[in-house]
């Protein structure tokens, strides 16, 4: 089926039926890196990229509040090899992975002005995912039970439901 972007995995398509679908889960990486591209001219093809495999849910991708490289998720390291060819292969750019000081990532659901205080107080470890919802990256245990503590209002999420409207 040909799609010009209008398609998304997970989509669902009938002919005027009422149906009621849940969305995909999206899980919380285990390995996160910082993408490095090799030739900065190639950045535009590197973000496209780095979106079509999110969307085909090979990688999770995660732009930080400050700064400019995107971190990627992945559930094991062979997917990171995975990536650095499909780059290559399909969008003619090199990349490569640098070491974060992130171990996992979790979705935040709070109100707005939560959010807002949130960011204020932990801009660094603040991003937002391929949906533009944010994302707090820890640096290890302790400091998940710590910032779950200090923000007992606050739900951060090891997963994500995927709803696509349209």
């Amino acid at each position: 089926m040909p799609n010009h972007g209008q398609l998304r995995v997970g989509d669902t398509l009938t002919e005027g039926e009422n149906i009621h679908v849940t969305g995909l889960p999206a899980f919380a990486p285990e390995i996160l890196r910082r993408v490095r591209l090799s030739d900065t001219m190639r950045v535009k093809q590197m973000r496209q990229g780095l979106q079509d495999l999110a969307e085909e849910g090979l990688v999770q991708i995660f732009k930080p509040d400050l700064g400019s490289n995107w971190i990627v998720g992945v559930v094991g390291a062979l997917q990171l090899d995975v990536v650095v060819d499909r780059l290559r292969a399909e969008y003619g750019t090199e990349i490569g992975f640098e070491a974060v000081p992130y171990t996992t990532a979790r979705w935040i659901e709070t109100d707005s002005q939560t959010l807002q205080k949130m960011i204020e107080g932990h801009r660094m470890s603040i991003a937002n995912d391929r949906d533009d919802k944010p994302v707090f990256l820890f640096k290890n245990a302790w400091e998940v039970g710590h910032i779950t503590e200090k923000f007992s209002d606050v739900t951060f999420r090891e997963t994500r439901e995927i709803v696509y409207e349209g």
